[in-house]
């Protein structure tokens, strides 16, 4: 043993008698390190705490945290049909896919910081992605390369090129098992000894193991497909199961415990997902937990248990929590969600994308939470990821290179290491903090802590960090738990003496890694918005994003400290133009404006020409409105609302009165963002002074809408006078038969 080694254990055992740190009962024996630990009935709330620091990841699962970012990959049927989950019943041959380029997924993905991807090789319809012997409703049966093509194959040999690790989803329901007369899934067939895999005439294995199992017909199946799965493919470091059920048939069961002796006999570097290994976050929408424990409590012995209840409770591993414990178990959680609206892919327009602020800020509250940050990227009906897909990924794996690469505290932490005899890089905070000192000021805004979870465990329940200044210390950031990795996010700071702070905590706190960062954030793209009553507010742009909201504030979260500067006279505004502090009426039609951080960095700039105040106006008459689409709703400033007209027909109209004699020059439209439906390709626009009299002010059209629809601008040959206005519309695009309108604006 070495010296370290030593002080190290020494430290532990003595634990120092201080109301931050718990103490250990009885002979203050060392427990040796698991992955789980039985409570025994006279156990005390301190044994408990003794046990739950000696509970470690495996070395397959510290191998999962290392990985942090990681990629989803749904492609299938649904890709094609738009649905989300299939039903089991499609024609294989709807899987039209022309062109593959795995190569292109992997580039992506290695470019953004990933560092594994699991494809869904299986999801819930049954559709097969490999050539596998056990089912001809697959790939196999596709226009796909002649029915020869293999995808699994094929990002497999990508992975190796690109430097991923690969993972498996088998969906362990199976809608066309279900659905097809044949269909093994719940055909009560008895439990028998069964050989795996089951030889195929003409299909031999190259991999000579087999195994005997008594099974039923479905499990036999799926242990077939997953011997092919983790025999022919490389390396597999991960098994991926859900526990939907779109729909269950003949009390249909699976074996667990077979598919887990298959699984570590065949690829024992594979953690696997929904089971022992790791755990769901709780929900697919990004969200995290404050205090993400991976120590948690099971009244069974996990290592045994044929299912895993989905924990979606916000305390998971509290003390209190592990004081109802029978068995303590390190189970890491991946925080999975996916970069569009939906699994699947769905198109380029209306299926909205995930801006790079909203991942960035996922990654570093899953990461550095405590968790595996999971990203599904569904790639497109040409093979390929999307283009908008690309760049944000990519834009994320330059902020995650650029910020994350190079440790400012590295020198004092060096120094540090030295003053503790340079024996390890495990720091002991056995009073409770450690300070850091560098030679000269450095600016940071992130700050890493990660604990020595493989020999020491998860201990710290509560930590800050302080920056010396002015002559005392200065808390700067404060956090819960720790774990394999926590980041603190703060706006800019600049020091050269910090101190980690520890004021809860199970035990002595014992560190792996501490990091001083300066991650670049760009100040916000910002909007412009005008209330019905005219008044301007500007604010960091919203991104469109509505699949299960998360409820973070992405912008917010970045810790980014800027003020916005804006201008009315048409010059480009900067920090010595007029300072926004709130809502207020524009003295002019056009207002450009960008946010300017502490150090005078700009983000992109705003340019918007506002039009009338709507306070006065009101709806006259319209073709038609649907209930919760009225012709109100095209006027009230509200981009989440829209007017859509109930009856059918190209030709629509809404008659508006403008509360007084307006002289403008040009219009604009505002197409709703919710679907395809009712947008106006060509119109015609007329006018009235009086409402009882009125003239044609011209027509219009509107291209591309489908694929672009953004707002758009109509500029008259001249003024126009009037107060009353009615816009017909033509043409809907699509050859549709009825009318949507998200805003309706008229300009000076």
């Amino acid at each position: 043993m070495t010296r370290c080694n030593r002080l190290l254990l020494a430290a532990f055992s003595g634990l120092i008698a201080s109301p931050l740190f718990a103490q250990q009962s009885g002979s203050q024996t060392v427990l040796p390190v698991k992955n789980t630990y039985a409570i025994s009935k006279g156990d005390t709330e301190q044994d408990i705490l003794a046990k739950a620091i000696r509970v470690v990841p495996t070395s397959k699962q510290y191998a999962a945290l290392q990985d942090e970012f990681i990629a989803f990959i749904h492609f299938g049927p649904n890709t094609f049909t738009k649905m989300e989950w299939g039903n089991g019943k499609e024609d294989p041959r709807i899987f039209d896919l022309k062109n593959l380029d795995t190569d292109q997924w992997c580039a992506t993905m290695r470019d953004a910081g990933m560092k594994k991807v699991i494809l869904t090789v299986k999801h819930h319809d049954g559709f097969v992605l490999w050539q596998s012997r056990y089912t001809d409703h697959g790939i196999m049966s596709t226009g796909f390369r002649q029915g020869k093509g293999d995808i699994l194959k094929d990002l497999s040999q990508s992975c190796q090129k690109y430097g991923l690790k690969l993972g498996i989803y088998l969906s362990p329901a199976d809608l066309f098992q279900i659905e097809n007369e044949k269909g093994l899934y719940g055909n009560l067939s008895t439990y028998s000894k069964r050989t795996i895999p089951r030889r195929v005439e003409g299909r031999p294995f190259q991999n000579k193991k087999t195994f005997e199992f008594d099974v039923d017909d479905y499990n036999e199946y799926f242990l077939n497909q997953l011997f092919e799965l983790l025999t022919e493919y490389g390396p597999v470091h991960e098994v991926w199961f859900d526990g939907a059920h779109p729909k269950t048939k003949g009390g249909q069961k699976y074996n667990y415990a077979a598919w887990r002796t298959l699984i570590h006999t065949l690829a024992p570097e594979a953690v696997i997902f929904g089971k022992e290994d790791i755990r769901w976050c709780g929900n697919e929408a990004g969200g995290t937990r404050k205090t993400e424990w991976n120590v948690i409590p099971y009244d069974a012995d996990p290592h045994n248990l044929e299912g895993f209840r989905d924990l979606t409770e916000d305390d998971l591993g509290s003390r209190a929590q592990l004081y109802t414990a029978k068995y303590l178990h390190y189970q890491q959680a991946e925080t999975n969600t996916s970069i569009r609206e939906g699994w699947f892919y769905r198109d380029d327009v209306y299926q909205k994308v995930r801006s790079a602020d909203d991942v960035f800020d996922i990654y570093e509250r899953s990461v550095g939470g405590n968790s595996t940050f999971l990203l599904n990227i569904p790639p497109n009906r040409d093979g390929l990821f999307s283009a908008e897909d690309v760049e944000v990924l990519t834009e994320v794996g330059q902020r995650i290179k650029e910020g994350y690469s190079t440790n400012l505290l590295e020198e004092a932490i060096q120094l540090q290491l030295k003053l503790r005899s340079n024996l390890s890089t495990t720091f002991v905070l056995d009073r409770g903090h450690i300070e850091f000192v560098t030679k000269k000021p450095i600016r940071i805004n992130r700050f890493v802590l990660q604990e020595a979870i493989q020999t020491h465990g998860e201990r710290i329940e509560k930590h800050a960090l302080d920056v010396w200044r002015d002559g005392k210390w200065e808390q700067v950031a404060e956090g819960t738990n720790v774990g394999y990795k926590r980041i603190l996010r703060f706006p800019v700071i600049e020091g050269s003496k910090f101190r980690v702070r520890v004021s809860e905590s199970r035990a002595i706190p014992v560190l792996s890694n501490i990091g001083a960062f300066y991650v670049p954030v760009r100040p916000p793209q910002l909007a412009i918005r005008k209330d019905v009553n005219g008044q301007v507010t500007i604010a960091p742009q919203r991104h469109e994003f509505g699949w299960k909201p998360h409820g973070e504030d992405a912008v917010a979260n970045q810790q980014s400290s800027f003020t916005i500067y804006y201008t009315e006279d048409g010059t480009n505004p900067t920090s010595k133009s007029q300072q926004y502090t709130g809502a207020f009426v524009p003295q002019a039609s056009r207002i450009k404006a960008v946010a300017v951080d502490g150090a005078g960095m700009l983000g992109p700039m705003v340019d918007e020409t506002i039009g009338f105040a709507k306070k006065q106006w009101k709806v006259i008459s319209n073709s038609s409105e649907r209930a919760k689409a009225t012709a109100a709703m095209a006027i009230d400033e509200d981009p989440d609302t829209y007017w859509h007209s109930s009856a059918t027909g190209a030709t629509q109209s809404i008659e508006i009165d403008l509360g007084a004699m307006c002289d403008f020059s040009a219009f604009s439209y505002t197409p709703q963002r919710k679907h395809p439906e009712g947008m106006m390709a060509k119109g015609k626009l007329f006018t009235s002074v009086d409402g009882k009299v009125w003239s044609e002010t011209g027509s219009f059209e509107f291209g591309n809408l489908i694929n672009d629809p953004s707002k758009r601008k109509h500029v008259f040959s001249g003024k126009v006078r009037a107060r009353y206005v009615r816009l017909v519309s033509t043409e809907i695009t699509g050859n549709g038969n009825s009318l949507s309108m998200s805003e309706l604006d008229f300009y000076p």
